[in-house]
């Protein structure tokens, strides 16, 4: 069964002769444009196609072609990101170029809907990184040689079973598995079905590759040319849960099912448990912004536990334009007025004289337990989620939001509850935490 439905997935992500043959002409055509642009910087030393489209692992429905410029290693890092900039502008003005961010801007355009990005790395032996894309070249021609054309066309089905389940994508948004953990995996086990069975039984902390070095993530994926270096160390741990879950499932029962892009079943019962935080933030780079709202998430929930407010999950978002929204899932987004507090056993004379009368003023009520212990009832100040969350947010920004994002927040938040307010793509990102995910659902 499996086979079957493997070799129908394969007619459908192996690029067509005619595609290919279309894809090879922009690639060139754009090429030569970045070659003659590169003449004029003696920083530059030469060119060369990276990524999927180098490799022969590219989809056919979305293949970006990278090429790569290679600067003289000890080009100032301010030199590297501009003279990077002119070239990808001025060799490709025709079709309107934009900048893009990762470590570095690079500058990206579209040829008749395909994307090509020209990015910039030093020329700099293995191990002495000076760039995030230095490493990118070394896969290249390494994976290039070692991944026979078979092994590559099972790198297309990984890719299509990663993405149509929602866990294929590298960026800091997804945390998910990049084109080049694909080509490990097939690399390692050696077809696209072996990836399916050794997932599906994978072990915690199981070490996938040759190491000396020990990492502590569930899963570690070691990078075949430089054996320090953990490929799941950028991959969440909700991902590796569903990759695992997704892979026992088709392990079960192949169906075409799993190549299709999954969706998930939303409750409408829990909308009203969702707290959402709003505000607006001046435009700065993807990795940036989605590193600090990432950690206020997590700052925040902190403070609403604190609060005495139980969340259940909690997931940050942004349109990457200028609006942000953090979605608190909680059990309650009303809790009780009053709560106890545990204090010190009788028989520790100090601390309980002193949780005594410390409490004895303040709290409501105080006793001894039957556990030894002497209770105080203390008396929330706020028991509506959206009035704790706006107070704390107006009186404590120090302590609960990041540095880089404390401006964003005094310019203005809004605090609501549910998703009355709500654009139909912000509502659908925050509809996440209230369903059932897709992997999931195969087990049916």
């Amino acid at each position: 069964m499996m086979k079957s439905i493997i070799s129908r997935v394969s007619k459908i992500v192996i690029p067509s002769t005619s595609l290919e043959k279309s894809k090879k002409q922009i690639a060139q055509l754009a090429f030569d444009l970045v070659e003659k642009e590169i003449m004029k910087f003696p920083e530059v030393i030469d060119l060369e196609f990276g990524g999927s489209f180098a490799k022969g692992t590219w989809l056919s429905k979305d293949a970006d072609v990278d090429i790569f410029i290679r600067f003289k290693k000890n080009t100032s890092e301010e030199k590297f990101e501009k003279i990077s900039k002119k070239i990808g502008f001025n060799s490709l003005k025709k079709y309107s170029p934009y900048v893009r961010y990762s470590q570095h801007p690079y500058v990206e355009a579209k040829i008749k809907n395909t994307k090509i990005n020209v990015v910039p790395f030093y020329d700099v032996k293995i191990g002495e990184w000076k760039s995030a894309a230095d490493r990118s070249t070394f896969h290249t021609k390494f994976m290039d040689k070692s991944l026979t054309s078979k092994m590559k066309n099972e790198v297309r089905i990984l890719k299509t079973f990663l993405k149509s389940n929602g866990i294929y994508g590298a960026e800091i948004a997804k945390q998910g598995f990049s084109g080049y953990i694909s080509e490990v995996l097939i690399l390692h086990f050696g077809s696209f079905e072996n990836v399916i069975k050794s997932i599906s039984e994978i072990k915690e902390n199981q070490v996938i590759g040759k190491t000396s070095k020990k990492f502590e993530t569930s899963v570690v994926i070691i990078d075949p040319i430089d054996n320090n270096r953990n490929l799941a160390a950028a991959v969440s741990d909700e991902n590796i849960g569903k990759f695992i879950l997704v892979c026992r499932a088709f392990k079960e029962k192949a169906k075409m099912d799993f190549f299709k892009n999954r969706k998930s079943r939303t409750s409408n019962e829990y909308w009203n448990n969702l707290l959402v935080v709003k505000f607006e933030y001046k435009s700065r780079s993807p990795d940036i912004i989605w590193g600090q709202i990432k950690r206020v998430t997590s700052s925040l929930s902190t403070q609403l536990e604190l609060g005495g407010f139980k969340v259940l999950r909690s997931k940050p978002h942004t349109d990457q334009q200028n609006e942000i929204y953090l979605f608190f899932f909680l059990e309650s987004t009303k809790i009780s007025q009053i709560y106890s507090k545990s204090g010190p056993e009788f028989f520790r004379e100090d601390s309980s004289k002193s949780f005594i009368s410390k409490n004895l003023k303040n709290s409501e009520l105080l006793w001894v337990s039957n556990n030894k212990k002497i209770i105080s009832l203390e008396k929330r100040k706020h028991i509506e989620a959206v009035n704790f969350m706006t107070e704390f947010l107006k009186k404590n920004l120090q302590t609960g939001v990041p540095k880089g994002l404390q401006s964003d927040f005094k310019r203005g938040f809004k605090v609501s509850v549910g998703n009355k307010n709500l654009s139909k793509s912000i509502k659908e990102a925050a509809s996440e935490l209230v369903s059932t995910d897709g992997t999931l659902l195969y087990f049916n």
